[in-house]
């Protein structure tokens, strides 16, 4: 039987390419989307991949939604937090509000998401959770106070998690992506986004793809002693 996999924030971006090439490798996928319609109509004609429809910050939202990707498709044994929003802006002209969005989304998402399916993973003795952060959550950011925050939390969720699981046979890993040219990135005014390029030493934005990449080993059974880790994937831009 394929196992099930489900990924937040998955039908644009990274989160496509993550969800196209876990199905790629053979797993059930579930794409979990925000708020896009549109796109995630175009995702799953495309792709065949289904999407659901919650808000990953909410957790009474979260276990309804859990349930209907397991009603569909069978227990999460693999779960991709990788739903992200930001809300830049330096701290003191930064609102309670864009604070507390980006931590609700990025960082409480995947506490929410985490305890939807950590209990069938550990009465199943499998599960992988893999949790998208950033380079900015280990580097810092000018303008991304709350982003940062957020990203930097990820990474201790990461590996305290990793303890709590290890023993149950659950992995839990963090991938920390640099600058990847989705589309959002691409839309960056093309003399700033040469200044981005400049600081990344092999001189390129990351693909996707390559990210996408990453995930299918972590979630592989080939991964099996990998735990707590964080796999930077930023062209030498940081290196922690």
């Amino acid at each position: 039987m394929a196992r099930v996999a489900l990924v937040t924030g998955g039908t644009r971006g990274i989160g496509e390419a993550i969800c196209v090439a876990l199905q790629d490798a053979g797993y059930k996928v579930a794409a979990n989307y925000g708020g896009n319609e549109e796109a995630a109509a175009k995702f799953t004609q495309a792709t065949g991949i289904p999407a659901f429809k919650w808000d990953v910050g909410d957790m009474a939202a979260c276990q309804p939604g859990v349930k209907q990707v397991e009603a569909a498709l069978g227990p999460v044994e693999i779960l991709v937090n990788n739903a992200g929003i930001t809300r830049d802006g330096t701290l003191h002209k930064m609102s309670f509000e864009q604070w507390e969005a980006v931590i609700r989304t990025n960082l409480s998402s995947c506490f929410n998401m985490s305890r939807c399916v950590i209990e069938s993973m550990r009465a199943a003795g499998f599960g992988r959770i893999v949790n998208i952060g950033s380079v900015n959550g280990q580097a810092g950011q000018y303008g991304q106070v709350n982003y940062a925050s957020a990203k930097s939390g990820i990474h201790g969720f990461t590996k305290a998690l990793a303890l709590e699981g290890a023993a149950k046979g659950i992995t839990v890993n963090a991938v920390a992506p640099g600058y990847i040219g989705t589309e959002m990135v691409r839309a960056v005014p093309e003399k700033v986004l040469a200044k981005i390029i400049a600081t990344i030493p092999v001189g390129r934005l990351g693909e996707a793809d390559e990210i996408a990449r990453s995930v299918t080993f972590l979630v592989s059974d080939d991964a099996g002693f990998i735990t707590g880790s964080t796999l930077s994937i930023n062209g030498g831009q940081h290196m922690y």
